[in-house]
């Protein structure tokens, strides 16, 4: 926060108040990396293939997304990084899917579906 000169108060109250939110921003800096990581419109494009396609390999999603591989592990790194995506190991191949349902919540306010198929 930066320092801001003594100003009269319209509202002593309301001042008081929004300064109050402040002393509890421990998730603001939080929420801004979300924002952050979200803001790539590749990052959120491979957010939305796996919130619909869960468990799929970085071929097959770089290939849904129109990305090469080593952009796509890039990313997937990331996201990986900050606990939003999990991968296991099937045979030679990695799978990925989401992890976070914090970030699986935002995806489905943002319009995400999840496949038609069950299982």
């Amino acid at each position: 926060m930066t320092d801001v000169p003594d100003v009269p108060a319209i509202d002593p109250a309301k001042r008081a108040e929004a300064a109050a939110a402040l002393q509890e921003d421990h998730t603001i800096d939080e929420w801004a990396r979300r924002f952050a990581l979200l803001s790539d419109p590749n990052r959120l494009r491979l957010l939305f293939c796996l919130h619909r396609a869960p468990g799929i390999a970085v071929s097959d999603l770089a290939a849904a997304v129109g990305m090469s591989d080593t952009s796509v592990s890039h990313a997937l790194r990331l996201l990986r990084s900050s606990g939003w995506v999990s991968s296991q190991r099937s045979g030679r191949a990695i799978l990925y899917s989401l992890a976070d349902d914090t970030i699986h919540d935002i995806l489905h306010r943002l319009g995400a579906t999840h496949s038609d198929e069950s299982g």
